[in-house]
């Protein structure tokens, strides 16, 4: 299949097979590690890219379905100006330690952010419902998400 899209502010062309899923692709031919496979069935959140500015679960997304859409990794959000503030909140919340769920964790509350669902906790705690932390304690992460609330 042709598929056309953009990744990164970038725009793509390329051959795909119809079962490939868009983390393979990511990840295997263009080099966008920072979405991690894990659980493979939408329950964990550590392969959450943003597709025309909603998070999905890149282990089950077909490549195919990001035809003339819009995909935005970890590395490409890393490259924009309002990065830093997401960075400091984490690092001032201390709100990764192990760091394999971060990429997905941001790029969740990015969206939020953008949409307005960030206004209070139980909404927070809603729209994080799919991203697994192991390590924090999920505390500090609300915490550094209402601070990029404000």
């Amino acid at each position: 299949m042709d598929l056309t899209l953009t990744v990164n502010g970038r725009e793509l062309r390329a051959e795909v097979e119809p079962h490939e899923l868009l983390l393979d692709f990511l990840r295997d031919r263009l080099g966008l590690t920072g979405a991690k496979r894990s659980c493979d069935v939408q329950v964990c959140g550590t392969c959450t890219v943003l597709v025309d500015g909603a998070p999905v679960s890149a282990c089950s997304y077909l490549a195919a379905d990001a035809h003339q859409k819009e995909v935005l990794t970890i590395e490409g959000f890393a490259q924009m100006q309002e990065f830093e503030r997401f960075e400091d909140a984490f690092l001032r919340h201390a709100a990764l330690q192990c760091g394999y769920c971060t990429p997905g964790l941001l790029l969740t509350i990015k969206s939020l952010r953008d949409n307005g669902e960030l206004s209070n906790e139980a909404e927070i705690r809603h729209g994080l419902d799919g991203n697994l932390c192991r390590c924090t304690g999920y505390r500090s992460i609300l915490e550094a998400a209402r601070e990029l609330a404000a």
